[in-house]
């Protein structure tokens, strides 16, 4: 079961700092594809956008761990193979309730996942797999810079680093 965002770390962090301070979030994201070269996306309960899979890191897990936790409680795909592509620790972001967070984030490409696709899970209200010339929703930078990561690792072999 998901912890809620009171019980998250960030969420108990973001009570005892108050709102205005900017926090360091530390997260990941698994970016999936499925054997017809379309995109997972799930439409987020809080804000409705579209987006790939990602959240907070919690207290004891490794990034690849808080990858594979994320993707599966937003879609209940579990992540079996992954390599991390990029590395973003630099940009800073003031959500909508006017929480600003210093973003740590790892990129991670999955390979092979088992399960089957949730739409509606705690934390989305649709998901679905998406051919990247039809993606729903407003055109989203923050989706087109993390595929343009993937495309210069899986060019270059190396991890990008921001």
């Amino acid at each position: 079961m998901a912890l809620t965002w009171d019980e998250s770390y960030l969420g108990r962090v973001r009570t005892r700092v108050g709102d205005t301070d900017t926090i360091l979030f530390v997260g990941a994201r698994g970016v999936i594809f499925d054997e017809q070269n379309r995109l997972l996306l799930i439409q987020r309960s809080d804000n409705l956008r579209w987006a790939i899979p990602a959240g907070a890191m919690e207290l004891g897990e490794s990034m690849e761990q808080c990858a594979i936790r994320e993707v599966w409680e937003e879609t209940g795909l579990r992540a079996t193979s992954l390599t991390p592509f990029a590395f973003h620790t630099s940009y800073t972001y003031t959500n909508e309730w006017g929480h600003t967070y210093q973003q740590i984030l790892m990129s991670f490409r999955i390979h092979t996942w088992e399960g089957e696709l949730q739409k509606v899970t705690e934390e989305s209200v649709d998901a679905g797999f998406f051919p990247l010339d039809a993606l729903p929703g407003a055109p989203s930078p923050i989706i087109d810079e993390v595929l343009a990561d993937l495309a210069s690792f899986e060019a270059t072999g190396r991890i990008v680093l921001k």
